[in-house]
């Protein structure tokens, strides 16, 4: 169900007084935060970083497992066996390696006295 139909949906239950306003106000929240939290791939894209606690050597892997949600080791299979079977795994790995930016550094916060 798409968001707008789940909208829909709750406006019609509202107007027939089948839920409250407080009831309708929640589920539309939640509706919302929900259609928020989902990632579209161009999103992921976007949010890609290398990364600095998950590198062997340059962060790529560890970075797309960060992104992707699955296991670094299955990136680094994926590369390994592209490598093999056709050599193009370390042209991607290489461009990634240039143009994915580094994660960057936690900074503890400073606090003002």
């Amino acid at each position: 169900m798409s968001l707008s139909d789940e909208l829909a949906r709750l406006g019609d239950l509202h107007q027939r007084g089948v839920i409250t306003d407080a009831e309708f106000a929640r589920a539309k929240a939640h509706a919302l935060d929900g259609a928020a939290a989902n990632t579209t791939p161009l999103n992921t894209l976007n949010t890609l970083r290398r990364s600095r606690a998950d590198s062997w050597l340059g962060g790529v892997c560890g970075g797309l497992a960060q992104a992707t949600g699955t296991a670094s080791w299955l990136w680094r299979v994926a590369f390994t066996l592209l490598v093999l079977c056709a050599g193009s795994g370390l042209f991607v790995y290489l461009m990634l390696w240039v143009f994915v930016p580094l994660e960057a550094r936690w900074q503890p916060v400073e606090r003002s006295a």
